[in-house]
Order: C-alpha cells, then sequence, then structure tokens
C-alpha cells in the first residue's frame, strides 16, 4: 500500500495515516481540550486502535481519515477525511477532523473539510456527505456550515448515544 499524499489544498497535505504516526497523533486524540466532545480523551492503546481502523477503511472503502501535515514544515496537525458511519440504521460517508490544539482556530478544519468535501463529490462521486457534531461543541458546527451543510437532524449517536446534529451537504 503507497502513503501517498491523497490531497494537497494552499497550506496542507492529506495523507494517508501510517502505523508509526502513534506519536504524532497521541498530543491530538489524548488531549483534553480536543476530546471535550468525545466520552474521554483517548489512551495510547486507543489511539494506534483509531491508525488501525483508518488503515482497515484504506481497504475496505478506499477512504478514511487522512493525516493533516502543513506543506510548509511537514508537522503533523491533525486529521480529516471521509469515514463511513451507520446513523439510525443507514450507512452514510461522513466528513470528520480533529486539529491539534496549537493549530486551532486558524481555518486548518475548514481547507481540509472542503477539500474533502470536494474528493468525495467530484473523485468518488457521492451525492451526500454528512458530519456529525454534538451542539455544544460550536467550533465544528461552524466549520460543518463553512462547509456548506445544513441540519437535517438531531439523533443519538455513539456508545454514549448523546445527540449529534447531522449536517447534509449535497454536490453543488
Amino acid at each position: 500500500m503507497s502513503y501517498d499524499t491523497v490531497l494537497t489544498t494552499e497550506r496542507l497535505k492529506l495523507r494517508r495515516y501510517r502505523a508509526d504516526d502513534l506519536e504524532v497523533l497521541l498530543p491530538v486524540l489524548g488531549d483534553p481540550v480536543s476530546m471535550r466532545y468525545y466520552p474521554h480523551p483517548f489512551s495510547r492503546d486507543e489511539c494506534a486502535a483509531w491508525i488501525e481502523s483508518q488503515l482497515r477503511s484504506y481497504e475496505a472503502d478506499g477512504f478514511g481519515l487522512w493525516a493533516i501535515e502543513l506543506r510548509e514544515t511537514g508537522a503533523f496537525v491533525g486529521d480529516c477525511g471521509p469515514a463511513v458511519r451507520t446513523v439510525d440504521g443507514t450507512r452514510e460517508v461522513e466528513v470528520g477532523w480533529h486539529v491539534h490544539p496549537e493549530h486551532q482556530n486558524q481555518g486548518i478544519a475548514t481547507e481540509a473539510g472542503l477539500a474533502c468535501r470536494d474528493y468525495v463529490f467530484q473523485t468518488l462521486g457521492l451525492t451526500r456527505l454528512i458530519s456529525l457534531v454534538r451542539p455544544e461543541n460550536v467550533p465544528s458546527c461552524r466549520v460543518a456550515e463553512k462547509l456548506g451543510m445544513h441540519i437535517e437532524k438531531v439523533t443519538p449517536y455513539g456508545s454514549g448515544g448523546w445527540l449529534h446534529r447531522v449536517y447534509v451537504a449535497d454536490p453543488a
């Protein structure tokens, strides 16, 4: 399997995860501030399982969340990409994102999310894309809106059954 770049934007490079990305991912998914809308920050083992899950998704679905690096420095700043989710019994493709706390509020999630949205519609040929966001996660709600998404419904999702807004985008 090649770990080549999947997408590039003005500032970012999105690439497939590698098994050795654990040390750069842990400060993102293990951070209490970044993960405040999740049941808990991820442990080292949970981060490793996250990477393995993405590697399996690449094989099964042809896509998954991708590592985000700054083009200028190569620094890992988070992840973004399409992933298959089951919402209310329906298989959906969701765009999701996580950004390292030091790089939040710099438009990285929006820039990566726009590239992923366009990839889903233009390259994968899908006609629907969702994003699952807890209503209290105002920063991610704003990102979804900047991606041109609108709220379709609110539904319980995940192991905690927490309410999530289901944002939807259709091809332009």
